[in-house]
């Protein structure tokens, strides 16, 4: 007969017990999976800014940015990153990747690219970065759905 009482995360007989609303082990790997794919992604894209990459430039040319700003532009997108790659600031670089994507959006659909091929892309991204850190982390879907409930009740 197994003992019930929590110590350090362990049963009192040794045996490895999850927390409430802990994240199943297959959610939590398809969460790195899809946040390790949007955090490569971005992290070369980062790069080919900060190292002035010619394709690099070219493109942000066409889009209509100034070559001074690449830099900037890339340190910004790789610190963004590397928040969202740390598990204690992930919500936090989610949510600033979500502006920078969101900015991507705009310069899109400002020079006429397509729909689905251009101006969407950075949504898709998007979708990884949130999709990957709700499987990573249930207690961020929890607070984003308690949220929505607050406010349904102060509308009635």
């Amino acid at each position: 007969m197994e003992l019930t009482t929590d110590i350090g995360g362990r049963s009192a007989a040794g045996v490895d017990r999850a927390p409430a609303g802990a994240t199943s082990r297959t959610a939590l790997w398809t969460g790195r999976v899809l946040s390790g794919l949007a955090i490569a992604f971005l992290a070369f894209d980062a790069l080919g800014k900060l190292m002035r990459a010619a394709p690099v430039l070219e493109g942000s040319q066409q889009l209509g940015y100034p070559l001074d700003t690449v830099v900037g532009i890339g340190a910004t997108l790789l610190a963004c990153v590397v928040l969202y790659a740390i598990p204690r600031t992930a919500a936090l670089g989610a949510i600033l990747l979500t502006g920078y994507l969101g900015g991507a959006v705009a310069t899109h659909v400002r020079v006429g690219n397509p729909l689905f091929s251009h101006v969407l892309f950075p949504t898709y991204v998007g979708a990884l970065i949130w999709g990957g850190l709700v499987l990573r982390d249930r207690r961020l879907l929890a607070a984003l759905l308690r949220g929505r409930a607050r406010a349904a009740e102060e509308e009635a």
